[in-house]
């Protein structure tokens, strides 16, 4: 299965494309979309519509991964990163994709083992299980990859397949 990761964001929005064979990984390439600061919400907003739509193109996913967004402090900035989540799944229903969302304890637990795990263990187990020689970066691009590997071991799953959420 190929699973197209995505963190949300309006400044950064992190990707990461994922083959998931049997119980190997393979991770095609990762990177993030970017939009300038400073300018309008709807022009970066078109950019990252742009941008992900370019990425569904060029992999070919049969599913997309994101997270699940909650607020705690900046509620500001959580609307402006909803709209452009928006935008992502708009595109992704466009583009006739699976979309699986997920919580950052469901990514944890289903990348670590443990929904508390810390971010550097989860950049860390992110890198070894896809067998990379570095954490990939940006920060946001090792995230996504987190999230495509949350999709191939929780989406995939025989529960999954009989219609029950774990």
């Amino acid at each position: 299965m190929r699973i197209l990761g995505i963190d949300p964001g309006y400044a950064i929005v992190g990707w990461g494309a994922v083959e998931y064979r049997g119980s190997h990984f393979s991770c095609l390439d990762y990177g993030a979309v970017t939009t300038p600061a400073g300018l309008p919400l709807p022009q970066r907003l078109a950019m990252i519509y742009t941008g992900v739509g370019e990425l569904f193109q060029r992999f070919a996913p049969e599913a997309l991964s994101i997270e699940k967004l909650y607020f705690t402090n900046n509620k500001t900035t959580g609307i402006a990163v909803a709209e452009a989540r928006g935008v992502i799944l708009l595109c992704a229903a466009q583009h006739g994709l699976e979309v699986c969302e997920y919580t950052p304890m469901q990514v944890k637990q289903a990348v670590v083992g443990y929904g508390k795990a810390t971010k550097s263990q989860v950049m860390e187990m992110t890198r070894r299980l896809l067998g990379l020689e570095k954490i990939p970066r940006p920060d946001d691009a090792a995230d996504a990859l987190a999230m495509a590997i949350c999709q191939a071991h929780t989406g995939s799953s025989a529960l999954t397949r009989l219609g029950l959420k774990p």
